[in-house]
C-alpha cells in the first residue's frame, strides 16, 4: 500500500468510526459568542471574474482609521474577535471570511486562488468605500497580503496599505512545516479522502499541536472553530483550500520579493513556539529585510491573535499610530 495511502488511513479511520462529539465543558457560551461575531457582519454578494456571483462574510466594527484583518487557513474571521474588541474604540475594523471559509460561500467544485481571494478582498474595500487601510494578516492571510504588496508596488492596487502587521505564516513556503493533515490534504485524491473523513475529534487533536503549551485553545473554543469550519460544508472541500502551498511553490519567489521590497511599513509579530512557521521563518526574515522589526513571542505558538489576543492588539496598536506620526511628519515637511 502506498506510504501515503497508509497515513490516510492511520490519520482517518479512527474519525470515521467515531459517531459522537466528545462531551465538552463551557460550550454554550463560545458558541454563542461566535454566533454574536457572525450577527454583526453580513453576507455580502461579489461578482467573480467570468463565473457566478457569491457571497461572502463581512464586518465592520468601531470607528476611526481602517484596520483590515485577513485570517489563516483553516479557521475563519472569528480569529480577530479578541483583537478587534480591543482595538475597536480607536480603528474601524473589516474582517473578511474568505471564500470557501467561515460563514462565506463555499462552492465545492471551485478552484480557488490567493489571486481570487485579493480580488474579492478589492471588492469589499470598494462596497466599504475604503480608500486607505492598515493590514493585520496571518497564515493564509499572509499569501493573500503578498499578493497585494505585489499589487502594489506595480501600481495595480486600488487601496492604499498604510502599514502591514504580518503574524505567523509560511511567508517563506520553502521553510514552512505543514502537519501531518496539511501533506495529506495536498496529495490528489487522497486529499478528498480525508476531507470527508476528518471529525472534529481529530481535527482537535490536530489543532492543538499548533498552539504552544502555555496558552492551550480549550475545547469550547476548538468546538467553536469546528462549526465555523463545517458550516455551508466547508469541511468536505477542506483540500481545496490548501491550495496556496502550491502557489507558493510556484509563485514564491514574486511574492517574497514583494514582501522584502515593500515601501508599505512592516511589523512582524511571530510566535516562535510554532510548530509549522515559527523559528526558522521569523530568522530568514531577519535575513532578508535588514531592519525589520520581528517582535518574538517565545511561549506562542502559531496563533498569537487567539493565545495573546491583548498582546497582538497593543502591538498593532502601537506600530499603527508609528506609522501614523510618521506620515504626519512626513506631510508636514
Amino acid at each position: 500500500m502506498p506510504r501515503t495511502m497508509t497515513l490516510c488511513l492511520l490519520l482517518c479511520l479512527p474519525a470515521a468510526c467515531a459517531h459522537r462529539r466528545p462531551a465538552v465543558e463551557g460550550v454554550e457560551p463560545v458558541v454563542a459568542a461566535h454566533e454574536q461575531w457572525l450577527r454583526g457582519g453580513e453576507r455580502s454578494e461579489v461578482a467573480l471574474r467570468g463565473g457566478a456571483p457569491v457571497r461572502v462574510f463581512n464586518r465592520v466594527e468601531g470607528e476611526g482609521p481602517w484596520v483590515t484583518a485577513l485570517h489563516g487557513f483553516p479557521t475563519s474571521s472569528w480569529d480577530w474577535a479578541g483583537v478587534s474588541g480591543r482595538l475597536k474604540d480607536r480603528y474601524r475594523l473589516l474582517a473578511l471570511d474568505w471564500l470557501g471559509f467561515g460563514d462565506s460561500d463555499k462552492p465545492a467544485d471551485h478552484r480557488y486562488t490567493i489571486a481570487e481571494q485579493a480580488d474579492l478582498l478589492e471588492a469589499i474595500w470598494r462596497r466599504h468605500g475604503v480608500k486607505e487601510t492598515f493590514l493585520l494578516s496571518h497564515d493564509y492571510g499572509d499569501t493573500v497580503t503578498q499578493e497585494l504588496l505585489r499589487r502594489e508596488a506595480a501600481g495595480a492596487l486600488g487601496v492604499r496599505l498604510r502599514g502591514v502587521v504580518v503574524l505567523n505564516g509560511s511567508v517563506y513556503g520553502a521553510l514552512n512545516r505543514p502537519l501531518l493533515i496539511q501533506q495529506l490534504l495536498q496529495v490528489p485524491v487522497v486529499g478528498g479522502l480525508v476531507s470527508r473523513l476528518v471529525s472534529e475529534e481529530r481535527f482537535g487533536e490536530s489543532f492543538r499541536r499548533v498552539f504552544s503549551p502555555a496558552h492551550p485553545i480549550t475545547g469550547a473554543e476548538l468546538h467553536a472553530h469546528w462549526r465555523a469550519i463545517r458550516r455551508r460544508d466547508g469541511n468536505l472541500i477542506y483540500d481545496r483550500l490548501v491550495h496556496h502551498y502550491g502557489e507558493q511553490r510556484d509563485h514564491g519567489a514574486p511574492w517574497e520579493a514583494a514582501m522584502e521590497r515593500s515601501r508599505v511599513p512592516l511589523r512582524f509579530v511571530w510566535g516562535m513556539a510554532d510548530p509549522v512557521s515559527g523559528r526558522p521563518i521569523a530568522e530568514q526574515l531577519r535575513r532578508r529585510i535588514p531592519g525589520a522589526v520581528v517582535r518574538e513571542l517565545d511561549d506562542v505558538g502559531h496563533y498569537p491573535q487567539l493565545e495573546v489576543p491583548a498582546l497582538v492588539a497593543a502591538e498593532a496598536d502601537a506600530f499603527f499610530a508609528e506609522v501614523a506620526r510618521a506620515e504626519a511628519g512626513a506631510a508636514a515637511r
